[in-house]
């Protein structure tokens, strides 16, 4: 049986999520369809356009994203606090960025004389949109529903785009956090479709480099930063040095590439210490993650504390989160 959404994500447990949609069939996201020959090659903008509207209105910030053939990852960082300190204005302004408004909101807005009764209607309704501002589930819709109509009417066609509802996966500490990014960062390289991070286009990572080249202080997709590194001006974000990231990629992209496990550079061992993650289970983790990893990742603890609030006695993958993460956070 399908398990419910409310309990694979708690805001309780962590902010983070890793969540990916896949076409349908041979439905084809992106890329060249070698049965038909046709190019979907642009939709990849499509994709990653929607991705920037969304970051702009939603709650959620994104950590990571890779835009594949047929199907999408991202990573996503839900700000609960930043949601709730919008003033009514502000949150039905943005949901009105994506839904037609509502006639008793619409006379708020402007200004008019209302009763206790429309006032007390006009609230619930703000406080409704509030809570969807800050909802992966809202957050997915608005994405798949938009790209499937986009597809089907460039294909002229009707029907199903997506396989099923987005599967999501719950990061519980920084440990899991950065080996998700590290693998969906590192997607296009495994699939053997860029030699480099640098050269995977429609990346997170290719969008961190060339930022970070420019000395650019923001990212066009609203990407969480890092705060890390000594001159991080945010207070809030991703709790290691952007440095640190951009040298584990590129070294765990090499190995992958090469084929070559080889010995983990001795200036990369603080890094795994400071996580908690074994080194020798590191390159294993990215090229077999969604083979060992499922609904949840991060330390064996925090792992069975989930899968108690989801009322399930263990969760798949544990063992390997077990023998991964068996250091514990530094």
């Amino acid at each position: 049986m399908t398990t419910a959404r409310e309990r694979l994500i708690s805001l309780e447990d962590t902010p983070y999520y890793h969540c990916i949609s896949r076409c349908v069939r041979r439905a084809w996201l992106c890329g060249d369809d070698p049965y038909t020959g046709k190019s979907f090659e642009h939709r990849r903008q499509w994709v990653l356009d929607r991705m920037r509207t969304l970051s702009g209105i939603f709650a959620i910030e994104i950590c990571a994203y890779a835009i594949m053939s047929n199907h999408y990852h991202v990573v996503l960082h839900v700000s609960s606090d930043q949601a709730n300190a919008w003033s009514d204005i502000e949150v039905a302004e943005r949901w009105m960025r994506l839904y037609k408004g509502h006639l008793l909101v619409d006379r708020y807005l402007a200004g008019e004389r209302m009763s206790n009764a429309e006032r007390f209607a006009v609230s619930d309704l703000i406080e409704t949109w509030r809570k969807r501002l800050f909802d992966i589930s809202w957050f997915m819709r608005c994405m798949n529903e938009h790209l499937a109509q986009r597809a089907n009417g460039e294909d002229k066609c009707r029907g199903r785009f997506w396989e099923g509802r987005f599967k999501s996966q719950a990061l519980l500490d920084d440990a899991a956090l950065l080996t998700c990014m590290s693998y969906v960062d590192l997607n296009p390289v495994r699939a053997g479709m860029s030699e480099t991070p640098e050269d995977s286009d429609f990346t997170s990572i290719q969008e961190r480099i060339l930022t970070w080249k420019t000395g650019s202080e923001t990212s066009k997709t609203n990407l969480r930063v890092f705060v890390g590194s000594n001159d991080a001006k945010a207070t809030s974000g991703i709790p290691f040095s952007l440095e640190d990231y951009l040298e584990l990629v590129d070294w765990t992209g090499r190995s992958i590439r090469d084929d070559k496990k080889g010995a983990i550079p001795q200036s990369l061992m603080p890094i795994m210490q400071r996580l908690g993650v074994d080194p020798q289970s590191w390159l294993v983790s990215i090229n077999q993650y969604n083979q060992h990893y499922f609904s949840v990742l991060g330390v064996l603890d925090k792992v069975r504390e989930f899968a108690r609030v989801q009322g399930k006695a263990w969760c798949r993958g544990q063992g390997f989160c077990g023998q991964t993460y068996r250091l514990g956070p530094a």
